[in-house]
């Protein structure tokens, strides 16, 4: 896009042919235009890296196609514009710059003509940013083959920080000289191809609303609002300072990297500070932190209401303190921070005073050190530190604002100047000579700037030789690229040295990169400050959001039995796995321990060895029997049942053992079943050793119907008709609701219970229950028969062994339904052994004795002797 000027009469209003090339110096100049464009991108990266000189550098191609107006004779009366420094060229480049901060504040009363703004507070950075412009317009000029036939001229006004004195540099450029015409271009001079400025968001926002209208390209070094990105509102306006939506994502980077949940906001009650509160609090919010305070500075009071500020501040428990400020809106309130001696905030600072030197004053080393914040790149500048030394009131009597630069660098004071800057009324100065050397102050060669070469062509991308790469985007803003700096205690001031870097363009999406080892922050320690609303919950408790609060204000409550939080400020808590326990401070899970009856266990060993041993019993007594098998003890016994009923109480024994050990899936489904018959086969030995004493003494009895029914089939009837009905019942079981293999993790919370469960508890008692109906049965029918008139009368031994029995299964049952775990499986184990000894004790210990020890007992003469004379009794 190149700016013309329409060829016309003098007065002629300006209007859309400002937008259009003048034919006459388009051809004379089309060969060399190509030419000194591509000269122009190399030349302008190999010199001149800064800010406000890229800016130059661009308007030099624009001023190219740009043709010289008619004479003007048409003067209106206007405010005149003070704070005006100009050079006269064919081609003219504006300029606008806050040479001073502050100004004299004057009542309005609506009564009579506005006094004139007085600036004051000299700013020598601006100053410098000044002559930044001067010098590329210098530069430009020295070269013969960048503007040949040509030389360009500059005019700059002091904006004074106020979007008024902007507003009347503006209007008075597009007029044409130092008098405003609006809308007219009347005066003398060369055609203006556009404008550098302002450093504000707000003046720039309001220029770019002027210039957009003719199409004068502006360039703005510091204005940094994301509105001036829209280019239907805005569509002359370019920067070399990314936009403001990249820095304030910056800032919030910095909040999270360094884990504050808990910060405050200042920011200016401009457009830069109010579009960046908003964007880094919805920043700070979305990423899971929260804003402790959100105030804002009166720019428009002369204290900047720091009072309110510094109270908002030391009521905060905030630690950390986000400002979006320029620098001189900031130091007053850093002024009242110190008088009400406010110390140990962290503060992040924006781009607008992250390098300040305003603040860089030893005066604020307590209260600004360990300030971090983000910065435009630094650029290297060689030639312009030299050129900065070579500035004189001697060698430059047309700078109206060289003096002040004198005064504020060398600490004096001319006699015949009677504006000195406010903040040196009140100390001893030197007088100013004028041959004070700039060379013994400045040294640096390094200077804040942005990566371009910014250029109105919008297509423009080309990589500089370190490897950066330059383009822009589609709103005119140039690659996102900062500084992390961090304010250290240098001697007697502050210094800001970077530690890292902010880079939107990085590679694997590592946009913010710090070295945490070379940060030293509050008091010079390594230990970041810490800054949150409530303290950190530790491992074992999770947050409680507090009703009406912020979510990082919350209380720590421990985590319920059974879930564990293994992370500080954990949200919740979760359960472990089924197989695991939260250890005893919840912040960890732990094996669960695993619960059997086991031969490992005390209690285990012992009942299986009880088990085997009682096992060994009923085989030693069947020795017994069948050795003595003939004799008339064992054979009035029934010889063959009682071999059976040992064989079962053996089985009985063993059958204990299947319920120690780790429980198997086969294992649950056999050893309750495996119980069940045994005893089944136990107990109806029983009833028919009962029914067949019943028999053998009833069919003795004249006449008796019994006879019949003496013999083997009756007593066999009776077993297999009972086990049947016991395998029955075992085997619906089996089909309908089986025993498995279970883990419980319900009865004990850290324990794994590894047991079988009975599938069916209802055929599990109904099975126990046929045992007791065959065990009443034949404790009945055995008492019933106590008397009967016989020496081997059993009838009374069964009694005993059915009444312990049922007393043992009786016991059972209460203590079953009452133990947990193992225990449960002992008591079984300890009712199957205490019911088979039972049955050993009483029915075949006295017989064996007898056979044994008492052979006198087993003979026939005395059974026969001693039955007839309980029959004559």
């Amino acid at each position: 896009m190149h700016v013309g000027i329409a060829k016309g009469r003098n007065d002629e209003k300006v209007g859309p042919g400002f937008g259009e090339m003048s034919p006459a110096i388009n051809n004379s100049n089309k060969e060399s235009d190509s030419r000194c464009d591509l000269d122009l991108e190399v030349q302008m990266y190999r010199r001149l890296n800064w800010y406000v000189l890229s800016t130059a550098w661009i308007f030099n191609s624009i001023a190219i196609g740009v043709g010289k107006p008619l004479s003007s004779s048409c003067n209106l009366d206007s405010d005149s514009i003070t704070g005006y420094l100009s050079h006269p060229g064919d081609i003219i480049i504006g300029g606008t710059f806050m040479i001073h901060l502050e100004r004299v504040f004057s009542d309005l009363s609506f009564t009579s003509k506005p006094p004139d703004l007085q600036c004051q507070m000299f700013s020598t950075d601006y100053y410098q940013n000044m002559q930044a412009l001067i010098f590329a317009v210098e530069e430009i000029n020295s070269d013969p083959e960048l503007l040949p036939n040509f030389t360009l001229g500059f005019q700059v006004f002091d904006s004074c920080f106020t979007v008024r004195k902007a507003t009347h540099g503006t209007l008075s450029m597009l007029s044409g000289g130092r008098k405003i015409t609006p809308n007219y271009h009347c005066h003398k001079g060369e055609p203006l191809a556009g404008i550098i400025g302002d450093s504000g968001s707000s003046q720039s926002i309001l220029m770019a609303q002027i210039l957009g209208l003719y199409r004068y390209p502006q360039i703005s070094y510091f204005a940094t609002n994301p509105t001036l990105s829209d280019r239907n509102l805005f569509p002359s306006f370019f920067r070399t300072i990314p936009s403001d939506e990249f820095q304030m994502h910056g800032l919030a980077q910095l909040v999270f990297h360094f884990d504050w949940t808990w910060v405050g906001l200042l920011a200016s009650d401009t457009d830069y500070g109010q579009f960046g509160l908003q964007m880094v609090k919805q920043e700070i919010i979305n990423g899971g932190a929260c804003v402790a305070f959100a105030e804002n500075i009166w720019t428009s009071h002369a204290n900047r209401n720091a009072p309110h500020l510094v109270q908002v501040i030391k009521k905060s428990t905030a630690k950390v303190v986000i400002v979006i400020s320029s620098d001189f809106d900031f130091a007053i309130v850093a002024e009242e921070l110190l008088k009400q001696n406010v110390t140990g905030i962290t503060w992040i600072a924006s781009e607008a005073w992250a390098t300040s030197k305003l603040l860089s004053k030893g005066q604020f080393k307590g209260l600004l050190s360990g300030t971090i914040g983000v910065a435009i790149r630094r650029g290297h500048i060689p030639r312009f530190t030299k050129y900065i030394r070579r500035l004189s009131p001697s060698q430059n009597p047309n700078d109206s604002f060289i003096k002040e630069f004198w005064e504020q660098t060398f600490n004096c004071k001319w006699h015949n100047q009677e504006n000195a800057t406010s903040y040196l009324d009140n100390v001893t100065l030197n007088a100013c000579t004028g041959s004070e050397k700039l060379e013994d102050l400045l040294n640096e060669e390094y200077h804040r700037v942005s990566l371009n070469l910014i250029h109105y062509i919008k297509n423009i991308n080309f990589n500089t030789p370190d490897g950066s790469k330059i383009f822009f985007d589609a709103k005119g803003n140039p690659p996102a690229v900062y500084d992390i700096v961090k304010w250290c205690v240098n001697a007697n001031t502050l210094e800001q040295v970077i530690v890292g870097r902010y880079d939107l363009s990085a590679p694997n999406g590592k946009t913010l990169t710090i070295d945490d080892e070379a940060i030293k922050w509050i008091n010079s320690t390594a230990e970041v400050t810490l800054s949150k609303c409530s303290p950190s919950c530790i491992s074992g408790f999770r947050k409680v959001i507090l009703p009406s609060k912020p979510s990082c204000c919350y209380e720590c409550a421990r985590c319920p039995l059974g879930q564990i939080s293994n992370q500080t400020d954990s949200a919740g808590c979760y359960p472990c796995s089924w197989d695991t326990w939260p250890n005893p401070h919840q912040t960890g899970c732990i094996s669960r321990t695993i619960e059997f009856l086991s031969y490992e266990n005390a209690l285990g060993l012992s009942l299986a060895v009880i088990s085997i041993f009682s096992s060994l019993v009923p085989l030693l007594f069947g020795g017994v029997f069948m050795y003595h098998k003939q004799t008339p003890i064992v054979r009035a016994n029934n010889y063959f049942l009682s071999g059976l009923l040992l064989l079962s109480l053996f089985l009985c024994f063993l059958c204990s053992l299947g319920f120690i050990g780790y429980p198997q899936p086969e294992m649950c489904l056999l050893r309750q079943v495996a119980f069940g018959m045994v005893f089944a086969l136990c107990i109806s030995c029983v009833l028919a050793k009962t029914i067949t004493v019943v028999i053998a003494f009833n069919a003795t009895k004249p006449g008796s119907r019994l006879r019949k029914w003496i013999g083997i089939r009756v007593p066999y009837s009776v077993i297999v008709l009972c086990v049947f009905i016991q395998f029955s019942l075992c085997i619906i079981w089996l089909i309908c609701s089986p025993p498995f293999l279970e883990f419980n993790t319900d009865t004990s919370p850290s324990i794994i219970l590894v047991n079988c469960n009975e599938g069916s508890t209802t055929a599990f008692w109904c099975m126990l229950g046929y045992l007791g109906l065959l065990a009443s049965i034949s404790f009945i029918v055995a008492f019933l028969a106590r008397r009967l008139p016989d020496s081997f009368n059993e009838a009374k031994l069964i009694t005993f062994s059915m009444l312990a029995f049922l007393s043992v299964w009786l016991s059972f049952i209460p203590a079953y339904l009452s133990a947990h775990g193992m225990y449960t499986v002992a008591m079984e184990v300890f009712a199957i052994q205490s019911s088979s000894w039972a049955l050993v004790v009483c029915i075949f210990v006295p017989k064996c004795y007898n056979v044994l020890f008492r052979p006198n007992m087993n003979s026939r003469e005395h059974l026969i002797g001693k039955r007839t004379c309980k029959t004559t009794r």
